[in-house]
């Protein structure tokens, strides 16, 4: 099983070319956000490094950072809770799994689980 790294596709050990990073990221952050029938989204509850405290995570989002920051924005005043968006998840505080998955059914994300 592979690691991610951030910032490295898939597979890549190593390369001379000094661009290639560049270029990488710059495909990364000009990708279309796919339709919404079309995401796969996946939502969990965790407490890891958080002195026990639960945050719903949302995982999975393929677009641009701000669509994903629009979607956490949305799922943070329907929880009524804070959270943020890093490193490609959305994080609510607290336990809304149940709800978050219901709610994004609603609005169209269909391969939601």
């Amino acid at each position: 099983m592979s690691k991610k790294h951030k910032g490295r596709p898939d597979g890549l050990v190593f390369s001379t070319n000094q661009d290639y990073y560049n270029d990488y990221q710059e495909e990364q952050t000009n990708a279309e956000t796919l339709p919404k029938d079309k995401q796969k989204l996946r939502v969990k509850l965790d407490t890891k490094q958080r002195a026990g405290k639960v945050v719903t995570m949302v995982d999975g989002f393929v677009g641009t950072n701000d669509d994903l920051e629009a979607l956490g924005k949305q799922l943070k005043t329907k929880c009524g809770t804070g959270g943020s968006v890093k490193d490609g998840f959305v994080m609510i505080q607290g336990d809304y799994k149940e709800k978050i998955i219901g709610w994004l059914k609603e609005w169209g994300y269909t391969q939601t689980k």
